[in-house]
Order: structure tokens, then sequence, then C-alpha cells
């Protein structure tokens, strides 16, 4: 965790958990750990992880069996990239754009540098 963000300690949680569904590291239908569990591994207060798997519910990533833990949705993949691909064009898009103007650069040189990248990345 980074104390000195300004974003929430809860979402950079979400944040966290949201990256391992994507990167592969938790799986649909998985049981997640429980929040005492998590707040030892995070070094957080247990509210505040009961604040993160609140909003992960609300979202639909994740679903809680009583007695039994939490669990990853089904769909959470698909969840999670809806939910970050919204953040992404809402917060971080509007600044791209701000900055190549800023810069004078086009789309046709931001499509070549995304190109560059896919094809050295694919070594």
């Amino acid at each position: 965790m980074n104390y000195s963000d300004l974003k929430p300690i809860y979402l950079q949680i979400v944040d966290t958990i949201c990256e391992q569904v994507l990167n592969g590291t938790l799986q649909s239908g998985q049981r997640i750990p429980s929040v005492r569990e998590m707040a030892i591994t995070m070094q957080v207060n247990p509210n505040t992880l009961i604040r993160s798997y609140s909003y992960l519910e609300e979202q639909g990533i994740i679903t809680m069996s009583r007695g039994v833990g939490y669990f990853l949705s089904q769909d959470a993949i698909k969840k999670v990239i809806s939910i970050k691909k919204q953040s992404f064009l809402k917060q971080e898009l509007p600044n791209i754009f701000k900055t190549m103007d800023l810069l004078e650069m086009d789309i046709k040189e931001l499509t070549q540098l995304y190109k560059q990248r896919s094809d050295y990345e694919k070594k």
C-alpha cells in the first residue's frame, strides 16, 4: 500500500485484487483470503478490508458464502474489465489527449508508437 497516495487505502486494495484477476493470479470461482488473512498480508486494519470487500461485492466481482468465505464471481474478469475500461475512459484518456495536444502529437504518431510497443513485447 502506498500510504502517501491520495487514493484511499480500500480502493488501492480493490485495485490490487482487480489486477490479480486480470493477470490470472486469481481465477473466477476461486476462494479469496478471508478479511483477517488479507488484512495481515496487506498490513491494514480489518475494517479497511471489509470496506474493500464490500465494494467488490457491490460491483459483483466477489460473492460471499456465509460460513465459507468470499469467492470471485464467475464473470469477475468481465466485470473488472468493464469497470477498469470505464475508469480509463473517464480519468486517464482525457489526460492522454491533453498531453498529445500539448506535444502536438497526432493519432498517427501514437498509433506508430503503439505498434512499436507491440512488436517489442512479442520478442
